[in-house]
């Protein structure tokens, strides 16, 4: 098992805790992704910019079956549950 650092929701102090508080308020949990992500602050917003990008604009230049491919293929590159 690979060991990814993530951060600790109950122990994460300053801005990522302030970034964590609004994700688990927007969402209702705080996803996995986001606690990986949450490490590098630098990497985690240059990825949520290309998610939002991609995914989340109405002139997305992604189908909606091309998104949901994209996701299959993280999905399954990360092991995730099928």
């Amino acid at each position: 098992m690979a060991r990814i650092p993530m951060l600790d929701v109950e122990r994460t102090t300053g801005l990522r805790r302030a970034l964590l508080w609004i994700t688990k308020r927007r969402y209702g949990y705080v996803p996995g992704v986001m606690r990986v992500l949450g490490v590098d602050l630098t990497v985690g917003r240059a990825a949520g910019r290309l998610y939002e990008y991609l995914h989340l604009r109405r002139s997305s230049p992604l189908t909606r079956l091309q998104r949901e491919m994209v996701a299959t293929v993280v999905n399954g590159t990360i092991g995730g549950a099928p």
